[in-house]
């Protein structure tokens, strides 16, 4: 089976996002489509203050529970960067490269793998995070 398709679907549209997936359509969840499209890799402070510009008052825990149902629902994905939990739209399939010194992260394209199954496993998905120092934390080929 291929790896998971990803869409254009969540930035271009959140509200039919939200319904091709059963979703309640909320203020929330519509601010937090909204964001993610215009700031990737933002954590949930970031967010915070991006969703309460826009709409007013939302709580973090609030936050918190729009991002999982979004996760759950594979609107969003959740980058665990060792650091704070980072999250974007799943608009298109792709990789990240995190810098070990300051925690920024980039997009970076996926090479197409094909995986046998192994252990019994059958590959649906799969996520890669390359580390290392970006320009400015560390020495570099510039």
């Amino acid at each position: 089976m291929p790896l998971a398709e990803e869409t254009d679907l969540p930035a271009e549209d959140p509200v039919a996002a939200l319904r091709s997936v059963s979703l309640r359509v909320t203020k929330q969840r519509i601010a937090v489509l909204t964001a993610l499209a215009h700031h990737p890799h933002a954590d949930v402070d970031q967010l915070g203050r991006i969703v309460r510009e826009d709409i007013g008052s939302v709580s973090t825990q609030a936050l918190y529970d729009v991002l999982a149902a979004l996760s759950d629902a594979r609107l969003v994905r959740r980058l665990e960067t060792g650091q704070r939990a980072r999250f974007e739209l799943r608009d298109h399939a792709h990789d990240h490269v995190v810098c070990r010194g300051c925690g920024a992260v980039a997009d970076v394209e996926r090479a197409p793998l094909e995986f046998p199954r192994t252990h019994g496993f059958r590959v649906e998905e799969s996520e890669v995070l390359h580390w290392g120092l970006c320009p400015s934390c560390g020495p570099g080929d510039h």
